[in-house]
Formats: C-alpha cells, structure tokens, sequence
C-alpha cells in the first residue's frame, strides 16, 4: 500500500526569518507580489513587518486584506478579481488560517478558471493545475495552513464550511517567524494553541495514520504541553518559538492523514454561530476524547507516556481515558478558556441541524469511533 506525504518546498523557522523572503522572491524570478492579510493585522502593525522586506527590496506589490475571520466564497471571489487585475505573479500571504485559507482558494482559481465558483471546490478537489505560487508566513501558532493541503471556505448561503482538499493549493514556501505570532492577543493565542493540540490529537488517532505522522503528532503534542501556558500567559519568546514550530509539525502530519468528529462538529459552530475555529475545537476536544476513548484508549496511554505520566501504559482504559481528557481541559483552563458550546449562541433546537451538518463534514470519516447522527446531536448536548 502506498502511503503520500504532501510538505512544502521550502521552508525557514526561526524569529526573524521573515528577511528571507525578499531573495527568494527575486532568485525564484517573480516581478509582482499579491499582498493578502487582514485588516487587524494591518492596523496592528504585524503585517508591516513584513510588507517592509518587500518595501527594502524594491518589490513591488497590491495588497487584499478583506477578509472574515470565517472566509467566505465572496472573499475569495473578491481577491481573484484583485489578482488579476494587479498582474501579480506570486503571493504572499501574512496571517492565521482565515488569510492563509483566503489566498490557497485565490491560488487556485488563478490557475483552475473554471473553478471560479468556489463552491465546485469543495471536498477532494481533482483540479488539474497547481495553484499560483505563494509564500505563506504565519502570525498565529495553531492552524498551519502553510503545511496544509486543506483550507476552510464558508458558503453563506448554504450555512456550510466547506472543507477544500487539494495538494495542488499547498503553499510553495512557509516562513515560520515567531516575532509575527509575539503580539497575539491572549485568547487568540490560548485558542489557536489548543487548536494545534486538536490537530496532534486527532491525527494521532484517525483512522489513517501512520509511523511518520504518529512521529510528527507525537512531538507536537510534547511540545504543546510543555510550551503552550508560556507562550499564552508569559508571553515567553522561546515558547512563542517552539510553539511555532510545534504546530507546524503538527500540520506537517495531519494534512496527510486526515481528522476526525472534533474538525466535523466545530465546522458547523463556525458556519452557524460564526464561532473562530480555534474556539469550536478547544470546546469540543474534551467531549469528543472521551467518545473516542472506548476504541482508542491504546493510543491515549502512548500520548501520556510521552507526556512523561508514570505507569501510563498500565492504566486501564477508563483511567488512560479520565487521565488524558483531565490533561487537556487542565490545559485549556490554564490558558484562559471555560467558553462551552453554549456560549456560542447553539440552542438545543439547533443540534438536529448541526448533527446533520456534520454527517457530511469531509473529517468525519477519519474518526477512529463510528458515529450517527444521533451520537452528534448527544456530542453537542454533552458540550453544552
């Protein structure tokens, strides 16, 4: 059997990195960069560190920077007309997965026209040709969007995330900069943290992982225990570093193997309520860990033995359980998030509706537990 990884090209880490991009814009030949960020992070300053590279270089270079914190097909319609219009040839795109997600669909169409629709993109796209060359640069320590082969785009109309997979969008370049990710507001920092956790945790379990993604969720999940309440309350620069990295290994790893029922319940929060992504998985985790459990208690004793748990491989299934989801809701209260599904506007006259939802949600089948419709809607109640 043949098992695919799909990584970047090329990829920097470190703080400061960001002073590469300009020499390998100019030695890779391309003459006009399409700009796309968000208006927060222009206001805020952080995309102008590295708008500056470009200014010091002489590049030139358009800017798009409206985007939701949910991208819609509108977005991404909007920044394609930008594109063409600039006569970019490369794009770099500064930001958390709403940007990243914004640019890989502008990517794409650019070089797919017929997909122009963005809804024809949804699910396991067969687009013929690669998207437009693009440099991502990350400024939050969850998503890794820039690693990924997925991207999230809502369709307002429908009420639907739609989960976009194509190796074909993978960005040509990651820069990894932590010095864009120090001046996160705390709860950005706290939710998209546990985001990464939920990405580690999900593709250490789903259904099709494998010795090397087990390696990289492995290490992601050491790293985020460790790291994650510094980085978030102490503002630690080191922390704020191997996060970084820490999530990107994660990326490295599930953008390969897949998800599961965490990503299928927290799409819908997000197409529904609006809810940011990084909120709906740190909700849901808990709640979630503890259904997987009776089908992959194993695999818990292995992340707690890493975690350096004494006697972890001896607990028994209820205990491997009880113990790992203790950790993470340990962690999620260190860094400041109590929020349940409640709080994101979910009424329990919506949970048949959001149960349906996420029966077609393209993660669900990677989750190690079969679920109905049913378990869903007791899933969301139980989270509320």
């Amino acid at each position: 059997m043949s098992e695919r990884f799909v990584l970047n090209e090329t990829s920097h880490f470190g703080r400061g990195s960001r002073e590469v991009l300009a020499s390998e814009i100019t030695n890779r030949g391309y003459k006009k960069v399409l700009f796309v960020t968000d208006k927060t992070l222009l206001d805020c300053g952080v995309a102008g560190k590295v708008s500056a590279v470009l200014d010091t270089a002489g590049i030139p270079y358009d800017t798009y920077a409206d985007i939701k914190p949910n991208p819609t097909v509108k977005n991404v319609q909007d920044g394609v007309a930008v594109c063409k219009a600039s006569g970019a040839d490369v794009i770099v795109a500064v930001g958390g997965g709403s940007v990243m997600d914004t640019a890989k669909g502008i990517s794409i169409i650019m070089t797919n026209p017929d997909r122009a629709d963005v809804v024809s993109l949804e699910g396991v796209s067969n687009t013929k040709n690669r998207g437009m060359a693009m440099v991502a640069l990350p400024t939050t320590h969850g998503t890794a969007a820039e690693v990924t082969i997925n991207y999230v785009i809502t369709d307002e109309d429908r009420e639907v995330k739609m989960v976009c997979v194509d190796p074909n969008d993978i960005p040509l370049l990651a820069i990894v900069d932590s010095e864009l990710m120090e001046t996160l507001p705390k709860s950005i920092a706290a939710s998209t943290g546990m985001d990464a956790l939920t990405h580690a945790v999900e593709g250490y379990i789903t259904k099709g992982h494998n010795t090397m993604s087990d390696m990289f969720h492995m290490q992601a999940i050491k790293l985020i225990f460790k790291y994650l309440p510094a980085a978030v309350n102490e503002k630690d620069p080191k922390a704020v570093e191997k996060m970084a990295l820490a999530q990107y290994i994660a990326g490295m790893g599930f953008s390969n193997v897949g998800l599961g029922i965490v990503h299928s319940m927290a799409h819908q929060l997000g197409a529904v309520y609006d809810t940011p992504h990084g909120l709906a998985n740190t909700i849901l985790l808990p709640t979630v860990m503890r259904y997987n459990g009776a089908v992959c208690a194993d695999r818990f004793k292995e992340i707690l033995a890493g975690l350096g748990v004494i006697g972890a491989l001896s607990f028994t299934d209820e205990q491997a359980v009880e113990v790992f989801v203790g950790k993470i809701e340990e962690l999620s209260r260190t860094v400041g998030i109590t929020t349940t599904v409640k709080d994101t506007g979910c009424k329990e006259e919506d949970l048949d509706m959001l149960a349906e939802k996420a029966m077609a949600d393209p993660c669900m089948p990677g989750n190690p537990r079969e679920v109905t419709k049913e378990d869903f809607i007791k899933l969301y109640r139980e989270a509320m």
